[in-house]
């Protein structure tokens, strides 16, 4: 679990870093296989959608972690990149009201990621 906490923390700070809106981490273990953690966030524009989705890519590369799957890229509405383990949705905002991943999801567990650091 270390590891994944390690993960998700360096999405956390990729997306804070580059200015993500409403960023959300869901744990959905419970729920599915598919994966341990959604984490959500909205971008602006599909120029700040495409540079969350870069800077993300580039630190976690920096950091060894490269993404299974990116979906959704060109059209940068809804970016969808695979980690394994996290699944990253990077939405423009009225794409993420309308699609509604929280509501979906709600019966996942809310991550507070601002304790992540004391437990990495």
């Amino acid at each position: 679990m270390k590891n994944e906490n390690r993960n998700l923390r360096l999405i956390i700070d990729s997306l804070e870093d580059s200015k993500a809106k409403n960023i959300k981490a869901i744990d959905i273990r419970n729920l599915t296989t598919i994966a341990y953690y959604f984490v959500i966030a909205s971008g602006t524009s599909v120029t700040h959608i495409k540079a969350l989705n870069d800077n993300l890519v580039k630190k976690l590369s920096e950091n060894g972690l490269e993404p299974l799957r990116i979906e959704g890229y060109n059209h940068a509405r809804w970016i969808l990149l695979d980690y394994g383990d996290i699944i990253v949705h990077i939405f423009h905002e009225e794409d993420r009201e309308y699609y509604g991943l929280e509501r979906l999801w709600q019966d996942g567990k809310s991550v507070d990621f601002r304790g992540l650091a004391e437990t990495i």
